[in-house]
């Protein structure tokens, strides 16, 4: 790999800032933290997208949990982000219809993948698994000292979209799913990582990997 894979800081943040802008993202990594209802969120995304950036980058400076994530980083420019975040700080997440039944244990020591964006220029090249497999040894580093109060992590949970129910679809080469509904990531990139599937219905799994 040419890339390499770091923590979301102040240091890090001006690159952070520059992917999603290239992206087109206007969210800057803060759709699972708005309370507000979809319009008022499409609102805010299409007229105020600095009220999103300011409002993570402000967290980022703070050392807050709930900002935090990892980049894939080369010659200086971020490539790809991943949100990886405590599973508490992210309620609206657990609160989506698919996952609101489910019962999926205390959050004490689980931090949670929130979202992954790869530039689209940059795809394929291994970024998004990269991002996933450097999750727990960043995890053991932050807990030790970053976040310590927060106690030792215990599991990483990703909450990807399943396989398509047709199984033709791969046959004949066609994707099984657009890139627009992959922001989460797959069940297969997932797998591939070691995770496996602990609850979620099979279009909505719930993916962890013990630490």
């Amino acid at each position: 790999m040419s890339f390499e894979i770091v923590a979301l800081d102040a240091t890090t943040a001006p690159a952070w800032q520059r992917l999603f802008e290239a992206c087109g993202s206007a969210c800057f990594c803060r759709y699972w933290h708005f309370e507000g209802k979809k319009n008022d969120w499409l609102e805010r995304c299409a007229f105020r997208p600095a009220d999103n950036r300011g409002e993570q980058l402000a967290l980022v400076r703070a050392g807050a949990p709930e900002a935090s994530g990892l980049l894939a980083v080369e010659d200086g420019a971020a490539l790809g982000w991943m949100k990886l975040a405590p599973r508490a700080s992210l309620p609206k997440l657990t609160r989506q219809g698919a996952y609101r039944p489910l019962d999926l244990g205390p959050d004490a020591g689980v931090w949670s993948i929130g979202c992954l964006l790869v530039r689209p220029d940059q795809r394929s090249r291994g970024l998004a698994r990269a991002l996933i497999e450097a999750a727990p040894d960043h995890l053991h580093a932050w807990t030790r000292a970053r976040f310590a109060s927060l106690g030792a992590a215990r599991a990483v949970e990703a909450y990807p979209r399943g396989e398509l129910a047709d199984p033709s679809a791969r046959s004949i080469g066609l994707p099984r799913l657009h890139d627009e509904e992959v922001w989460v990531g797959t069940q297969r990139l997932f797998e591939r990582c070691g995770y496996v599937r602990v609850a979620g219905e099979p279009a909505y799994p719930v993916m962890r990997k013990a630490l």
